[in-house]
């Protein structure tokens, strides 16, 4: 007489894969940007070039303390944006304790704080940007005029998309009845877009308002 064995069957916990094909795409894509943001520092740093007495009255303008804390409030919400990620991974949208027990949060409460982070950078930017007009900097003043607000504009256009696309994976993470891997893969795929205006700005924060 023979006894099957059987093998216990063992359950594990739903994990998040981020699917290839959309990682390369989102890379690829990312990486046009990269190309056209090396166009602006071109173009920025010929200008520079054929005008420097206009650079150097220019710089002297600008509010280096404003734009570094604005800088920092931007690199901090690349921060509360990767939370956000590990929630989504969790497959955890909403939080599951009080408003203040940040530990218990969601993707959506972490998403909406990088909202605001975002939109306060863009906001103090547009302060400069009146303060600078008011002092006579204006995109037709002159090369460095033009030079500044191209590219400090496009990278603030960008933050724009990056702000809307947030909106859109908050309201559509409300309205899904479960939030399962298809929503959490959007929420990482907005994260890279992200992290890459981030990054894009340090760069543009030290060339403008520090290179000498």
């Amino acid at each position: 007489m023979t006894t099957a064995t059987q093998t216990p069957s063992t359950s594990a916990a739903p994990t998040l894969n981020r699917p290839n094909i959309v990682s390369v795409g989102t890379v690829v894509w990312l990486a046009s940007e990269l190309m056209f943001f090396a166009g602006l520092f071109a173009m920025y740093f010929t200008m520079r070039a054929t005008s420097p007495e206009a650079w150097a009255e220019g710089a002297d303008l600008l509010d280096i303390p404003l734009a570094l804390g604005n800088t920092i409030v931007l690199v901090l919400s690349s921060v509360t944006c990767q939370f956000g990620v590990f929630k989504a991974e969790q497959l955890k949208a909403r939080r599951s304790g009080a408003i203040w027990q940040v530990g218990q949060w969601g993707m959506i409460e972490w998403f909406f704080l990088t909202f605001v982070m975002g939109a306060f950078f863009v906001s103090v930017q547009a302060l400069e940007y009146a303060t600078l007009v008011s002092e006579g900097v204006t995109i037709a003043s002159g090369p460095y005029g033009s030079a500044f607000y191209i590219t400090t504009g496009f990278h603030a256009l960008h933050v724009t998309g990056g702000l809307i696309a947030f909106l859109f994976i908050i309201g559509r993470a409300y309205l899904a009845k479960r939030f399962g891997h298809y929503e959490a893969t959007s929420s990482i795929v907005v994260s890279y877009y992200w992290h890459f205006v981030d990054v894009v700005w340090i760069v543009l924060f030290l060339v403008v308002y520090f290179l000498k």
